[in-house]
């Protein structure tokens, strides 16, 4: 087999662990020796070992001579686990093949740096493009300061999100309801906005048998903490929440109320519009250790984000519904004047969801297509 073949399993193994390891990267890594898997592992959770060591322990002494894929550059610093090329040269490992050098400065070719040195043959950059794309959410925290945001919209093929009335449960089916809750459990944070919560109340948690679903952070923007005191998000035996407000438009007495009952509040600056600073709450999330977020909101909100180039990616489902009329629309706002002013879509994948439409597509912002 060659390096490509081989990394694309050490990628398979990376995967597996989507939505665990935050704020950590996913990584997998396979140990080859005359032609054949000698130890495998990968990174499950911070704090446990990273996947180079469960390839190890898995190998033990075929270690010594043998090759290692790898999708990220492995560590050369002490965090909550000890150097993982320190145990490759300890092992005796000949060569490693790793996707991509590590855009953490911790990191940043040091670790490939300390293999060479030692002799270890080190070869970087085979299924790099892919590597990036599984871990865009760690690049994007330790690069841009924010996670990697995900728009999520669910409307019917004349882009409503809701009846003129407000009724919007349920435009799409069940299959593409449970698709969203997967999409949830990936995410480390949802976010959403406090017109969301007064008018419909949801809770933003993953409800699916997996019992290794983890729950997401909630996140609601609120500028003057409307926020009613039985709002199903705030329950935090459920998952857990904070609520972003302006420190200098939300009442004091209900950011003492929330606090006492466990519930995070951020006291955060305003924009012009009157509206949270979200580039503020970004860079909060980040500081966290938050790698992805999705966006579960109403049409103005979502309009905003993309249109200050806060969205990095959009996923559509889209029920074969017409409302015919003057509903609720999925993007709204003062929008554009020109088409050269649009944002630009490119579109990833369209595939089926029951009796509706997913289409995910990166998002290329307005700043691009003009």
């Amino acid at each position: 087999m060659t390096d490509e073949q081989w990394m694309r399993w050490a990628l398979q193994l990376a995967a597996s662990a989507r939505g665990q390891t935050s704020p950590n990267p996913m990584v997998g890594a396979v140990i080859v020796k005359d032609g054949e898997i000698v130890g495998q592992g990968a990174h499950l959770k911070a704090g446990e070992p990273h996947a180079e060591i469960h390839a190890l322990r898995m190998a033990g002494h075929r270690a010594r001579g043998a090759v290692m894929y790898v999708t990220l550059e492995p560590c050369d610093h002490h965090g909550r686990t000890p150097p993982c090329s320190r145990a490759l040269i300890e092992h005796g490992v000949a060569r490693v093949v790793a996707a991509m050098v590590d855009p953490n400065p911790l990191v940043a070719g040091r670790g490939v740096r300390r293999l060479r040195e030692a002799g270890v043959e080190v070869t970087v950059g085979v299924l790099e493009e892919q590597a990036r794309v599984l871990n865009r959410g760690f690049i994007s925290r330790v690069t841009r300061g924010r996670p990697w945001v995900t728009a999520k919209i669910a409307m019917t093929l004349d882009a409503q999100i809701a009846t003129r009335t407000g009724e919007s449960k349920w435009i799409t089916g069940e299959e593409a309801r449970a698709e969203v809750h997967r999409l949830r459990a990936e995410a480390d944070a949802v976010i959403t906005g406090i017109g969301t919560v007064l008018a419909d109340d949801p809770r933003l948690t993953v409800r699916l048998s997996d019992p290794r679903s983890r729950q997401p952070l909630r996140v609601v923007l609120d500028s003057r903490l409307r926020i009613p005191d039985g709002a199903r998000i705030l329950d935090e035996s459920l998952a857990p929440t904070v609520v972003c407000t302006r420190r200098d438009l939300a009442p004091p007495e209900r950011v003492n109320a929330l606090a006492a009952r466990g519930v995070k509040v951020w006291l955060l600056d305003g924009e012009p519009g009157g509206g949270v600073n979200v580039s503020q709450v970004l860079k909060n999330l980040a500081q966290a250790g938050i790698n992805t977020a999705m966006v579960e909101a109403g049409g103005r909100l979502q309009a905003s984000l993309i249109r200050r180039g806060l969205v990095d990616e959009a996923v559509f489902f889209l029920a074969p519904k017409l409302l015919m009329g003057a509903g609720i629309p999925a993007m709204a706002g003062p929008g554009v004047d020109r088409l050269d002013q649009c944002a630009h879509l490119q579109i990833t994948s369209v595939e089926s969801a029951g009796d509706d439409w997913k289409i995910t597509a990166l998002v290329r912002g307005i700043q691009e297509s003009g």
